[in-house]
Formats: C-alpha cells, structure tokens, sequence
C-alpha cells in the first residue's frame, strides 16, 4: 500500500510538473492595421479576453493597434466592404493553465471613420467594450459577458443593442427620448429606463443580468 502511494505521488507531482511547463510564458509583439483605400462599411468584431476601445479615425481608414504571440493572434480580414476581426487561439488545452497575459497585450485599440461606417459589432468576453464619439448609419452591436459595456455619444440610424452579463451598461446615446423605441431586460441590477416604450423610429435595446443599467439620451 505504502509503495502504491508513493507512486501515485510520484505521478501526480510529475504531471503538475509538466502542466506548469507547458503553460510557459508567450512572446507578444506590438501589430497595427490599415485598410488602405478600399471602403469599408461594416465592421465585426469577436474576440475572447480582449478590451475593445472603438473610436473615430483621424482619416477615412479603419486603424487597428494589438499585441499577437505565437499562439494568441488576430486574423483580420476585408471582403465585399466588411472588414473581420476574429482571435484565434492556436494553444493544447495545458496552455489555457496558468496566468492571464499581461493588461496591455490584452487591449485592441480600433479606429473607424465617423459617420461612413453602417453597422458595427462587436463582441468580447472578461473584459470591457468602450466606443466613443461615433455615428453609425444604421446600427451598433455590442456584447461583453464578465465585462462592462460604456458608450459615450453614440449616434446611430436605425439601432443600438447591448448585452452585458456580470457587467454595467453605461453612456450617452444622441438624440432625444421620442426618438427611440425602448426595450430594456434587468437581473439582479437597477436600470434607469423603462422596461418597454414604444413610439420610436430608432430601437434601443438593453440587456443586462448581474449588472446595472444607466443610459442617458442627449443632444
């Protein structure tokens, strides 16, 4: 008995042994994105782990600022005038074990022309999405679980739809309150907007659960 746990200590130690090598240390380097001369007018974006910080462009190009390693990387990609953002994680599942990398190699920093763009969506998880001081010719999309969702003078055509779980939803939206249809769900949380109003030619939609809510309409 004494020999087979023994043994079985041996075999333990030697696999924490390997699951702390194999989850070893990434090597991240600093990318940038332009979309040259083509237009683009949707962009989507869906990453894991990654905080989004959307605002407008100094020119008529999508700018895109990140960190890839060899196993944590972007493919970004431009078709028909939609533009891709997507992760990719080329990891074996003992690399998902250990430490997180480093805040600033988790951040993608994404700069679109204001007013050009039609649609923009984005969705992240663990982490916040920020778009600041941008128009929209038809509608924005944004989706962050474990993080909080901040929209600050967003100017939309048609729709604004936010999801957020473990995560506050919070900002300015242009425009006046007859503007916008109302539609908000709440769990565990408190919400400055009716659940329902009707009368908009705009939607505004709003979900959030283990969060609270607080969106102000301005001109």
């Amino acid at each position: 008995m004494k020999k087979l746990i023994t043994l079985l200590g041996a075999i333990i130690c030697a696999a924490l042994a390997a699951l702390t090598g194999c989850s070893g240390a990434q090597t991240f380097t600093e990318k940038a994105y332009q979309s040259g001369d083509g237009t683009i007018e949707s962009v989507t974006i869906d990453v894991t782990d990654r905080q989004l910080e959307i605002s407008a462009s100094d020119d008529e190009q999508v700018h895109i600022y990140y960190f890839d390693s060899e196993k944590e990387y972007l493919d970004i990609n431009s078709d028909d005038n939609q533009l891709s953002v997507t992760l990719t994680l080329d990891k074996d599942w003992t690399d998902f074990i250990g430490t997180k990398p480093a805040e600033e190699y988790r951040k993608i920093r994404i700069q679109i022309p204001d007013e050009t763009i039609v649609n923009l969506s984005a969705n992240t998880t663990n982490e916040n999405i920020e778009v600041k001081s941008l128009s929209f010719a038809e509608g924005l999309n944004l989706n962050s679980n474990g993080g909080n969702i901040l929209c600050e003078r967003v100017n939309v055509g048609k729709s604004i739809d936010l999801t957020a779980k473990n995560g506050d939803i919070t900002g300015t939206v242009i425009g006046s309150w007859d503007d916008f249809s109302i539609s908000c769900t709440i769990k565990k949380g408190d919400c400055n907007l009716p659940e329902s109003k009707d009368g908009g030619a705009k939607t505004f939609k709003a979900d959030c659960n283990n969060g609270n809510i607080n969106m102000e309409f301005v001109n």
